[in-house]
């Protein structure tokens, strides 16, 4: 724990019978700050943050809004317009001018530090004289027409956690906060000045003497509400509140994606594994007058102070419910007396489980990368292509396929919004393809009606101790479909690209991703040849590779 560990935090980890730590040496996660990215260099193996180095990429307003705006110019507007259109000083003054002059005055705009939380900065303008001398400013067009109820504004708290980037595991806490501005709305341009009705912050409304308190989760009173409240409240009006939550969980997906290639970069330079990070994030999200949602901010360290019954209700679930999902493993005596520990050569190693208890043989390595490569050749992936992942797993498939469901399980009152079953939509967002996000996402689409056939699947290969690269010679293992076989230089060349490992150069904090070439276009569901461990002795897949007549 830190000094900025929330009460909550605390308690939660005090009544599940952990121990509270101020060494430096034996603790198993850390509740606290932001930290540069070298720093996760120093947490070993067994040892979890609160955090992923880089995740200021959408928890910055004006890197949010770089992220956002270039995945804008990628895929269209269709798809990226939930962040209002925002400028960033002062490298953006002129289009802030253009766009200013073409609004004639009659646009009202909202300035925020980029770095700052709890409303702290913000003013909202409509004349350039106004416009704050400091710099950096992110100048953001406001949301002048929001839904309202009872005459007032309000925002959302949508909490949200990512247990893993790689794979990318992502959910949404069922319930939330709503925060009412506490002076009713008026879109005159007398009323800029009234902070209490133009600003949703708790921070800032419990300052003004009409604020109402709400102790009761189920009520819709006061200017704070629970959001399964708000659901309720908008259901006995008429309105459809799960199209709404269909559409945050879109752009919340779409949001996490936007800041994936930095993340991934800097966890493969600075941290041990992935098991060692994981992050809550607070979105702040507003519904305009057509119930459209539009995100506002995310924040990095969202405020989990409980100053009532309903803020310890909410949050209290939430925080035990991402502790569970978190799911912190005891190390070995060995693991914790190492000064350094030692870095893990899997993804998704685990210490119970995962535990690697020999060396796999030659073939098998050679064919989970051959497997790995052949999956990531194609630009865009397509379902009849990708589907054919499943067919033969490798053991490093059933290791990362055991651990998405045993998380899976520990949900709670979170729910998983990637992988699911419409995470195919989402692939062709990325800045390159991931084969685990591939996998994932087809095991989801197999199995998501039948969740009992698929983890009966796993268990089997569990008792047969396939995870750990257990193989007979009647073990079935992935192969090239035949006309790939010819392909030597291509296939080499896409190997070499497979998983750079956690020695690779990546960017520092805030430089672009090395973007690695475009891969080939190929989109051909071809027959998968399937083979034993008994027959790849005779003729191994890495002398296929160098035949040009192919295995026989």
């Amino acid at each position: 724990m830190s000094t900025v560990t929330p009460n909550i935090v605390k308690q939660t980890i005090a009544r599940s019978h952990f121990k509270i730590s101020r060494r430096n040496n034996d603790w198993l996660g850390c509740w606290g700050h932001h930290m540069k990215s070298p720093g996760f260099r120093i947490v070993k193996e067994h040892q979890k943050l609160n955090h992923f180095p880089g995740s200021f990429q959408i928890g910055r307003k004006d890197r949010l809004w770089r992220n956002v705006s270039k995945m804008q110019l990628r895929f269209g507007k269709k798809e990226f317009n939930f962040l209002p259109q925002s400028f960033i000083l002062p490298q953006d003054i002129k289009l802030l001018r253009k766009a200013w002059e073409d609004c004639a005055g009659r646009q009202k705009w909202i300035v925020k530090p980029p770095a700052s939380a709890r409303g702290i900065g913000i003013q909202v303008i409509h004349k350039w004289s106004q416009l704050p001398k400091r710099r950096p400013l992110l100048v953001q067009r406001y949301i002048h027409k929001p839904y309202l109820i009872g005459g007032s504004k309000f925002d959302l708290r949508i909490y949200v956690y990512v247990t893993s980037y790689d794979p990318l595991r992502v959910y949404l806490f069922k319930d939330g906060l709503v925060r009412f501005a506490s002076c009713k709305y008026s879109s005159s341009m007398k009323s800029l000045n009234n902070k209490y009705m133009h600003l949703t912050n708790y921070s800032i409304n419990k300052k003004n003497i009409e604020y109402k308190s709400n102790a009761d989760e189920t009520a819709c009173q006061g200017h704070k509400w629970a959001l399964k409240a708000l659901w309720n409240y908008l259901t006995q009006k008429g309105v459809d509140s799960e199209a709404i939550w269909e559409k945050i969980k879109d752009i919340v997906v779409k949001t996490i994606i936007a800041s994936e290639p930095y993340i991934i970069n800097l966890v493969k330079m600075y941290v041990r594994r992935p098991y060692c990070c994981h992050e809550l994030f607070g979105f702040d999200v507003m519904l305009d007058e057509n119930l459209k949602p539009w995100i506002l901010e995310v924040n990095i360290s969202p405020s989990l102070h409980s100053n009532s019954p309903l803020d310890v209700s909410i949050k209290g679930q939430m925080v035990r419910d991402a502790l569970n999902l978190a799911g912190f493993q005891l190390p070995n005596a060995e693991d914790v007396a190492s000064p350094t520990g030692s870095a893990s050569s899997s993804t998704t190693s685990l210490n119970t489980v995962m535990k690697e208890k020999s060396k796999p043989p030659v073939e098998l390595l050679t064919a989970e990368k051959a497997k790995k490569a052949y999956y990531l050749t194609q630009k865009l992936p397509e379902q009849e292509f990708c589907s054919t992942i499943l067919e033969v797993l490798t053991p490093d498939d059933v290791r990362v396929l055991i651990e998405t469901e045993d998380e899976y399980t520990r949900r709670g009152q979170f729910e998983r919004v990637f992988p699911s079953r419409f995470s195919m939509h989402y692939l062709r967002f990325f800045e390159q393809p991931r084969y685990y996000n591939i996998l994932t996402t087809q095991w989801e689409l197999k199995y998501f009606l039948n969740k009992s056939k698929g983890l009966d699947l796993l268990r089997n290969w569990c008792h047969k101790g396939f995870h750990n690269g257990t193989v007979t010679d009647s073990t079935v293992l992935w192969t090239l479909p035949r006309p790939h076989l010819y392909l030597k230089n291509e296939l080499i060349n896409a190997l070499s690209k497979v998983d750079p490992g956690r020695n690779s150069k990546g960017p520092r904090d805030g430089e672009e991703p090395v973007r690695n070439p475009e891969p080939s276009s190929c989109t051909q569901s071809l027959p998968q040849i399937k083979y034993t461990v008994a027959t790849l002795k005779k003729s191994t897949i890495s002398n296929a590779l160098g035949n040009s007549n192919g295995i026989k």
